[in-house]
């Protein structure tokens, strides 16, 4: 039998900085939880609202898959590989930090303010050669069903990481249901974004995870709207 273990919105770590309101799923910067430094390869969910016009500097990365995923509101990127974009709900945008890269990101409006969850990966490898890639997944995309976001082999659309993680997203609500098969030998985090959902007849609502060893058949069903993202990990 699997062993799920929920973690819950308000039991995450949680700092206001005034510009930047932000929920850490995992262990992160000044907020340190020893029983929650990470899921298998799964090392960062943070839960950010930027107000307009504000948001991160230059900073560096190295040796990390990065997934950023806009929720609400749109996010301006700019890095040392030259990619500059703006990035919206439907966007799915992932950094290769590998052996080293620097990037900014601020909310691209001066009115509204941006929510956006920023994942982190731990790589298979260290040291490989940085890369950015953007991929789009509209609301029909995932629509009742588990559409792939991010995987090893980029198929499907999704975009490429470096780890033998696979992302998926999904709306629901309502009497939408979907099944994800969980093989032997991996473990799954189900994260919720927005609204709530039932995971396997667990009560999940925005900001509340479930953490799944152990191999079986994971239903997930629409509850009030919510969107919902899958890591499926080694």
């Amino acid at each position: 039998m699997a062993l799920k273990t929920i973690r819950r919105a308000d039991e995450r770590g949680h700092l206001d900085h005034g510009w930047l309101d932000t929920w850490h799923t995992f262990s992160f910067g000044s907020y340190l939880d020893p029983k929650h430094m990470g899921f298998r390869a799964l090392r960062v969910i943070n839960d950010d609202r930027v107000e307009p016009g504000m948001g991160f500097g230059t900073h560096g990365h190295r040796d990390m898959e990065i997934i950023t995923y806009v929720l609400d509101g749109a996010l301006a990127h700019k890095d040392s590989m030259g990619n500059g974009s703006v990035i919206r709900p439907g966007n799915v945008q992932k950094m290769s930090a590998g052996r080293g890269v620097t990037h900014s990101e601020f909310n691209a409006s001066e009115s509204e303010p941006v929510h956006l969850l920023q994942i982190w990966i731990l790589p298979d490898e260290n040291g490989i050669q940085p890369s950015y890639e953007e991929a789009e997944f509209t609301a029909d995309d995932k629509r009742g069903r588990l559409r792939l976001i991010a995987s090893p082999d980029g198929r499907d659309g999704a975009v490429t990481i470096r780890a033998d993680t696979r992302v998926y997203a999904t709306l629901l609500s309502g009497p939408e249901r979907v099944v994800h098969e969980l093989a032997p030998g991996r473990h799954a985090w189900i994260h919720v974004a927005t609204g709530s959902v039932l995971v396997d007849g667990e009560s999940l609502a925005a900001g509340d995870a479930i953490a799944i060893n152990g191999p079986g058949e994971i239903s997930i069903e629409g509850h009030e709207e919510g969107e919902v993202l899958l890591f499926d990990l080694a």
